[in-house]
């Protein structure tokens, strides 16, 4: 297999990316090929300080960058020499299987969305992200790449969300489930409402609504939403996980014996944050487009990277979208079936 990486996205780009794919390459063995795209004399001094170079690698030069201030369409647009363009052009030509970059958020999704096109039967592509709980890890989506969907849309983010838990997080009939405003099934607004109506004519293990309550109540191993609410969710984990991590160091700097105990507890901190570490999920996945690609986050570690192509890798190698192309036309011939065995409503004049 072959992945392409964007190798100037990110806060920490190259050294981080060059770092993390030096690392993934030492540990997959199936990756053929990995094109690292970008400024060509930096991303060489990088590899220069981690000798020896694994052969795999190929350096193809691009002469702009992508900020994470850069407007996503317009960048697309006019920085057509950028890596993260160049990167996913080479997935667009069959080159490679994968992208994955750290950089612009809205400028990955935009091109991957423009260039690579949706899969057969995908009406619009969604971004899932993985987010741990005390007894499970959940897949919520859509995270930030569709503001205005339909309800067939977050049926489909079910469906591919689904396929992500089993063969990725490896769940065998992950639970699935709307967010909304209440668990009871006649609340929330037009868009769930009509998409618990579908999900209930599926073959999906649809558990119903779930609300904000028992979002880490292990009641969902799926839990689908349009992009404004899901993203608001995944920010607002993050900004929680930093605000507790603040005040449990504050508190046990406040006197010696606090100290002491903390001294005492840190392998059961060490344990809480390696559950908690993002890193160890490598990003978001951009689901339902013709390609592999995922979302690094901007300030990825070498092993976030690392684990970012892991899950790259482990996709493409369990032809992750020929999976979707096949269970997503399944969905739609069984929801025909349904409608058309429908009693039909007689009007008379």
């Amino acid at each position: 297999m072959k992945i392409a990486v964007d190798a100037m996205g990110g806060d920490f780009a190259p050294g981080n990316i060059v770092a993390g794919v030096v690392e993934a390459l030492r540990e997959q063995r199936q990756i053929t090929r990995l094109f690292l795209v970008g400024d060509t004399a930096r991303i060489e001094a990088e590899l220069a300080k981690l000798a020896p170079r694994d052969p795999r690698i190929e350096v193809v030069h691009a002469g702009e960058v992508i900020t994470m201030n850069d407007p996503a369409v317009q960048a697309v647009r006019r920085k057509k020499d950028s890596s993260m363009t160049r990167a996913i052009d080479i997935v667009k030509r069959g080159d490679a299987d994968a992208i994955v970059s750290a950089g612009n958020t809205g400028a990955l999704l935009t091109a991957a969305h423009l260039k690579l096109r949706t899969l057969e039967g995908v009406d619009r592509p969604g971004l899932a992200c993985l987010i741990p709980s005390p007894h499970n890890v959940f897949v919520l989506m859509d995270a930030g790449a569709n503001l205005e969907p339909h309800p067939i849309n977050l049926v489909q983010y079910a469906v591919m969300g689904s396929l992500y838990s089993q063969q990725i997080v490896g769940y065998k009939n992950p639970r699935v489930a709307v967010f909304s405003l209440g668990t009871e099934e006649m609340k929330g607004n037009e868009l769930t409402l009509e998409s618990h109506r579908l999900l209930k004519q599926t073959s999906l293990n649809f558990i119903g609504n779930i609300d904000g309550h028992d979002l880490f109540g292990n009641v969902a191993d799926v839990i689908v939403a349009d992009a404004f609410v899901g993203n608001a969710v995944l920010k607002a984990c993050e900004s929680t996980a930093r605000l507790i991590a603040h005040w449990l160091k504050d508190e046990f700097q406040k006197n010696p014996l606090r100290k002491f105990g903390a001294l005492l507890a840190s392998g059961a901190f060490r344990a809480l944050k390696r559950k908690a570490d993002p890193d160890e999920y490598g990003g978001a996945f951009l689901l339902g487009v013709n390609g592999i690609c995922i979302k690094a986050h901007g300030a990825s570690s070498p092993k976030a990277v690392k684990n970012a192509l892991r899950v790259a890798a482990q996709c493409v190698a369990g032809q992750f979208n020929e999976h979707i192309v096949k269970e997503i036309k399944k969905l739609h011939d069984n929801l025909r079936q349904v409608e058309s065995a429908q009693p039909k409503v007689q009007t008379t004049h």
